[in-house]
C-alpha cells in the first residue's frame, strides 16, 4: 500500500473490514452488520469471522473499494443513514491509512426494531 524509503507498509483487507465494521456499528440508525448471502452468513457466524460480519473489502491500484451489508433501525431515513454511514467510512478509513477511498457501497439488508 505504501512504499517508503526503508520498505513497504501493507494493510490487509481483514484488518481494514475490523476497523471499518467498529465505525459503522457506531453510526446513528445501525443495528447491525448483515451478510450479502446464506453462505457468507454461514461462515461469518463463526467466532473467528465475526468481526468482519457485512465487510467486503477490496483493495487495488492504491485505492479501496468498501461494500458493506447493513441492517438499519426502523423508522429511520434510510438515505439519510446512507449517507452518514458512506461519510463516516472514508473519513475514518482515509484518515487511518492515508489511502483514498473510491466507493463505499451500503447494501441495506434488513430493517429491524433496535433493542434499546
Amino acid at each position: 500500500m505504501k512504499e517508503s524509503t526503508t520498505g513497504r507498509i501493507e494493510v490487509s483487507p481483514g484488518a481494514i473490514a475490523s476497523l471499518v465494521s467498529q465505525v459503522v456499528l457506531e453510526c446513528y440508525g445501525v443495528v447491525d452488520m448483515a451478510s450479502k448471502d446464506l453462505a457468507t452468513d454461514l461462515i461469518e457466524r463463526l467466532p473467528f469471522d465475526n468481526h468482519r460480519r457485512g465487510v467486503d473489502v477490496h483493495v487495488g491500484d492504491d485505492q479501496i473499494v468498501i461494500h458493506l451489508y447493513v441492517v438499519i433501525e426502523y423508522g429511520t431515513r434510510i438515505i439519510t443513514v446512507a449517507k452518514n454511514i458512506q461519510s463516516t467510512v472514508k473519513y475514518y478509513v482515509e484518515k487511518a491509512l492515508s489511502v483514498p477511498v473510491a466507493a463505499v457501497n451500503i447494501h441495506v439488508q434488513d430493517l429491524r426494531i433496535s433493542a434499546d
